[in-house]
């Protein structure tokens, strides 16, 4: 008795670190320790689970520990060398594939617990146990494989989104299986029953692929944030079915914050759920060519790293915007060099942080704490547009759509109503580009063309870094 205690014990501390770690990682200045609460709040929750745990007196069989070991050794080893090597610009990829391995993780729970029950009738499962084994199963398997298709797109492997004929009919069918397939296990109205939660989990696996297959590029901040959501779901569904209160408390605040942040993404974007999930925004595409919303024709005017450096330098105040193709170039450290540079000169730099930037929620945030940016520096957007009209001159490196006036000005733009950081109030506006090419969301950007704008073709670090360059010979 006095080990449940502990073990208890145990639970509640690692619980309150999850919080502790939680509330923490709302602030970049804070977020390391906020992650490494959480971490060692989970180290705790297994060591407590593998020394503590006991089901009717018993506790862990001796002869699992060494693939208990060998499982933690290797899942630690690929964490460690993930956390070291990973890219920030495949951050994205890594928070996708980690939902996957959770939602699969949840997925076998399911599969194992429902075979037991039904070789274990003295178990005496009730409708309610079998429907939070099916849930785990369903929530799981749909999260896994929707995961990895999201890890495809990101990482490039999958560059075109999918839209089968009738597509939201399909899907729709598809959940009406599960549902039906679901109850009819649940209620034990089926032969056969082992076969039909393979089936049951094959066709979750195809509903995860079809479910995010169709979602295009711009929505992705969106969707790594619903499946994070699912991920957390499950777990606490996995929890129920053990009785586990660390996994159910973890799940539950993965699933809630998950489920926040969700909504707030939308939000950012000026769309529902349901029109993320069902209308395909960002599937790529055309729209626009060198013409203004008038129909006049527009130029497109290039500047030099030394006239831009000229004219930012001179500069009362400095609005630079962050995109993903910072991440890419990893220019992160240089831009923090070139920002302390101008400030030293009497200038006065902020960064405008769009909510969906770059690849995932946070994403910019991220990338600028990890050059050491003072977080009083980055604005967000609904305080920043006030300030652009006073602002002598904006710095876009690798954003696109999240500056596009396409957005406030053109009904037929599938971003039109989406909220954006509205620089071409600025008086002068610099824009760190490859090329031409559009945006995540498949369609040109209007700013190119503004009489304002000046384009500064280029990888983005070699681009600051030229500006760098100019302004220690001024």
């Amino acid at each position: 008795m006095m080990t449940e205690h502990y073990l208890e014990i145990a639970y509640l501390i690692a619980v309150v670190l999850f919080l502790m770690g939680l509330k923490k990682l709302g602030h970049p200045q804070t977020a390391r320790t906020g992650n490494m609460q959480a971490g060692i709040g989970m180290g705790i929750a297994i060591i407590a689970t593998l020394f503590l745990y006991k089901k009717d007196g018993v506790g862990i069989d001796m002869e699992h520990y060494g693939w208990i070991a060998g499982g933690i050794l290797i899942g630690g080893i690929a964490g460690l060398l993930a956390a070291k090597k990973i890219a920030m610009t495949a951050m994205p990829q890594m928070v996708s594939l980690f939902n996957g391995m959770g939602g699969a993780c949840s997925a076998f729970i399911g599969l194992i617990e429902f075979g037991g029950a039904m070789d274990a009738e003295a178990v005496n499962y009730s409708v309610l146990n079998y429907t939070t084994v099916l849930a785990c199963l369903v929530v799981g398997t749909l999260t896994f494989s929707g995961s990895m298709i999201a890890f495809m797109k990101l990482n490039g492997n999958m560059n075109k989104d999918i839209r089968l004929p009738f597509y939201n009919i399909l899907n729709t069918v598809i959940l009406i299986a599960l549902a039906g397939l679901s109850v009819c296990l649940i209620l034990h109205n089926i032969p056969d029953a082992v076969m039909w939660i393979y089936i049951l989990f094959g066709v979750s696996l195809v509903y995860g692929i079809l479910f995010v297959i169709p979602i295009g590029g711009a929505d992705m901040p969106v969707v790594i944030s619903l499946l994070n959501s699912l991920s957390g779901i499950a777990a606490a569904l996995a929890g129920f079915i053990y009785g586990n209160n660390v996994m159910i408390i973890g799940g539950i605040l993965v699933g809630a914050s998950g489920t926040i942040l969700t909504i707030a993404m939308c939000e950012g974007m000026n769309r529902s759920l349901t029109n993320v999930i069902f209308g395909a925004f960002g599937g790529g595409g055309g729209g626009g060519s060198v013409t203004g919303a008038d129909g006049v024709q527009k130029i497109v005017k290039e500047a030099s790293a030394s006239d831009v450096a000229v004219m930012m330098n001179y500069s009362q105040s400095v609005v630079m915007v962050p995109g993903y193709g910072l991440a890419v170039a990893q220019a992160q450290h240089i831009m923090a060099e070139f920002q302390q540079m101008l400030e030293a000169n009497g200038v006065d730099v902020k960064y405008a942080i769009h909510p969906v930037a770059g690849r995932m929620p946070g994403h910019m945030n991220v990338l600028l704490a990890e050059a050491n940016v003072e977080y009083d520096k980055l604005v967000e957007m609904d305080d920043i547009n006030p300030k652009f009209p006073t602002t002598d001159v904006v710095l876009i490196v690798g954003a696109n759509d999240v500056v596009n006036p396409a957005a406030n000005t053109d009904p037929n733009s599938p971003i039109f109503g989406m909220p954006i950081l509205e620089v071409e109030q600025a008086s002068k506006i610099i824009i760190v580009k490859r090329s031409m090419s559009a945006g995540y969301a498949g369609i040109d950007n209007e700013l190119f063309f503004n009489d304002k704008t000046s384009m500064l073709f280029g990888d983005a670090k070699k681009v600051i870094t030229d500006l760098v360059g100019e302004l220690k010979n001024m």
